[in-house]
């Protein structure tokens, strides 16, 4: 659409943040409204909708501005217009849209299909949800090899066609074995505990607590036939504000969830706001793997990117992802595991507040390693005088970019997986949709963060001496990357306190004397 690379980039991570997002508002949907089967129906179709759209947008001429003129080594483009963009933007976001409500609900109407109570059932579920991980690899795989080298040879229509109909493919499987489901009654959204909780504390902000707890509302109060099945949790003397929720309101006639919560409900929501610390400061990982997606790409279309007579796609090279996260994986399970339960003496290794730690750091070096191998490409450029030929190949191999592709991907092993364990295992039992969402929430803000700082670099340094120029070779990207680097170097000094603040919830309950229920968390992707 030649519309620079500043603001190509933050299309993309604009795109990608708004998916992952919007798999709140598809778990809310499937909580409390559809359910995860017409969830999952209704949003592949609009998915498939919204890749549909883009496939027809790159086969009509009129929909995508004409190919840039070349004179004298110097490109000269036609921005794309406003019915172009418009077109485009539709395309991606529905296809936003059905991914977020995708992501939401597939795996949990999987796990649907499985009593956990049956030991037989309980292990094919771990099988289905392997099987489930290794075809969502395979996809990936296909994703950055096959349908790009497809979309750079054949043309883009035909890599968007695939897919449009792979997922209308993948609709019509699904369908067909839905006599053979189970299905879940709606339990109700996590979120509307958490306005709750918040709705009836502010409504009694008045009113004083009671200088013993026991006197507050909680399950034990509830009639046995409206008994929730829910873990009692001891109260908590933090943010004491939020216990007026269970402050039984002599004032009030017609009691419900809005006016009245028990002070377990309270205590939950409790969990989920200490957990926001290290949510936050996980966040600017995902900025950092924004990057690879974007402005490393972009380095990669102007390298040498040969092996032998075979021309590597840019876009192909995030298969480096892919694979040091399958090679950090084993090592982690073969050797640092081993080590660490003697160093540690923690039977799982490394917990997972120090598996996100290690997924900072990693962070940390990539951008360190991403700004070098930007200085070594300037150089290089400029010591062959093709500084001012955005199109011409600089004689450099591509493969330079590999370390900074490896890092991101072994760190995203270490802080994907640690997020998830965290978000599930301490989160209450109850909200495990929340957590989930959550989790996927620092993705999202991750990648809009990206767009945030590109907008405002790209407004900074303006157009005389920019670091993000649409001609890399006259940019300064290095600097951009030492920018993340000191950021995640600030970011990480401050998950490591809220990292300390933090309590496990296991620890706090078994230092107030409550056992903890024997929970089994299964961690899928």
């Amino acid at each position: 659409m030649h519309l620079g690379n500043a603001t190509a980039a933050n299309t993309v991570t604009n795109f990608l943040g708004t998916s992952f997002m919007l798999c709140l508002l598809g778990g809310f949907v499937a909580d409390t409204f559809l359910g995860r089967y017409r969830t999952i129906a209704i949003f592949a179709t609009v998915q498939a909708t919204g890749v549909t759209v883009l496939t027809i947008s790159t086969m009509i001429p009129s929909l995508r501005p004409p190919k840039c003129a070349i004179q004298n080594g110097a490109g000269s483009c036609i921005q794309a217009s406003g019915l172009q963009l418009t077109v485009l933007y539709i395309a991606l976001y529905l296809t936003a849209l059905g991914t977020g409500g995708l992501k939401s609900s597939v795996s949990g109407f999987g796990s649907d299909q499985f009593d956990e109570s049956d030991p037989q059932e309980r292990k094919q579920m771990t099988k289905f949800f392997n099987w489930f991980f290794f075809f969502i690899s395979i996809g990936s795989l296909a994703a950055v090899t096959i349908l790009v080298y497809i979309q750079d040879n054949l043309g883009r229509e035909w890599g968007y066609g695939i897919c449009a109909c792979a997922i209308l493919i993948g609709l019509v499987v699904f369908l067909s074995g839905t006599r053979r489901y189970r299905f879940k009654k709606l339990a109700g959204s996590p979120l509307t505990q958490i306005a709750a909780v918040f709705v009836a504390s502010w409504r009694k902000r008045h009113l004083d607590l009671p200088s013993d707890s026991s006197m507050l509302f909680d399950i034990d109060d509830i009639p046995a036939e409206g008994k929730k099945k829910k873990q009692r949790l001891p109260h908590s003397k933090q943010f004491r504000f939020m216990d007026k929720a269970a402050i039984k309101d002599p004032d009030v006639a017609m009691v419900n969830k809005w006016n009245l919560a028990t002070l377990t409900d309270v205590e939950e929501v409790k969990l989920v706001i200490r957990m926001l610390p290290i949510w936050a400061t996980t966040i600017l990982f995902w900025t950092v793997y924004a990057q690879m997606t974007t402005f490393s790409v972009s380095q990669a279309t102007t390298m040498d990117r040969h092996l032998g007579n075979f021309q590597i796609p840019a876009a192909s090279l995030t298969v480096f992802f892919v694979g040091s996260i399958l090679l950090t994986v084993p090592v982690y399970d073969r050797i640092i595991v081993p080590i660490t339960r003697k160093v540690l003496k923690n039977p799982q290794g490394l917990t997972p507040l120090q598996r996100i730690g290690v997924g900072l750091v990693l962070s940390i070096l990539a951008m360190v390693a991403a700004a070098l191998c930007e200085l070594k490409r300037l150089h290089v450029a400029r010591s062959h005088g093709i500084v001012d030929d955005p199109t011409a190949e600089i004689p450099l191999s591509v493969f330079l970019l590999v370390p900074q592709f490896f890092l991101v991907g072994a760190g995203e092993a270490f802080t994907y997986i640690g997020q998830l364990a965290f978000f599930l295992k301490e989160c209450p039992k109850g909200m495990k949709t929340m957590s989930t969402g959550l989790f996927l929430s620092t993705l999202s803000l991750g990648f809009f963060f990206s767009s945030l700082l590109v907008s405002i670099v790209h407004k900074v340094t303006g157009h005389k001496k920019p670091w993000l120029a649409d001609n890399l070779n006259r940019g300064k990207l290095y600097d951009f990357y030492w920018l993340l680097a000191i950021l995640s170097a600030l970011n990480f000094v401050i998950y490591l306190g809220c990292a300390k603040w933090y309590v496990y919830k296991d620890k706090r309950l078994a230092e107030e004397g409550i056992e903890l229920e024997e929970q089994e968390v299964t961690c899928h992707a």
